[in-house]
């Protein structure tokens, strides 16, 4: 969009955008180091094409991608030898155990409501 046009939106709307697109490029650069931009979504998009039956609509697998998203960035940060600078790898292990236990209070009540 051309400056001249910015004129007709509200002045804090665009200092939203800018916003957004810095923590992008951070998060971006965190996530792909220079690689593909869409390189997380693709490598876990890949990784769960290996299970056909799998049904996202649940919540326990809703929570697993999250997990597999933060092991995705954890494994290439560690390939990378580098530490991110939005949340780095420790960030990423503990979201992973969180998601982890979530994901085993989802399963026990499943169990228990059988």
């Amino acid at each position: 969009m051309s400056k001249k046009n910015r004129k007709y939106g509200h002045r804090r709307f665009y200092e939203i955008l800018e916003e957004e697109a810095e923590l992008h490029a951070a998060k971006n650069r965190d996530y792909t180091r220079g690689g593909d931009p869409l390189g997380n979504a693709k490598r876990v998009a890949a990784i769960l094409s290996l299970y056909p039956g799998l049904d996202p609509s649940k919540p326990e697998i809703v929570f697993m991608i999250y997990a597999l998203k933060q092991l995705d960035a954890f494994l290439w940060m560690s390939a990378g030898d580098y530490e991110g600078s939005v949340e780095g790898r420790g960030e990423r292990l503990a979201d992973i155990s969180v998601y982890g236990k979530l994901i085993r209070i989802i399963c026990e009540e499943q169990d228990a409501g059988k």
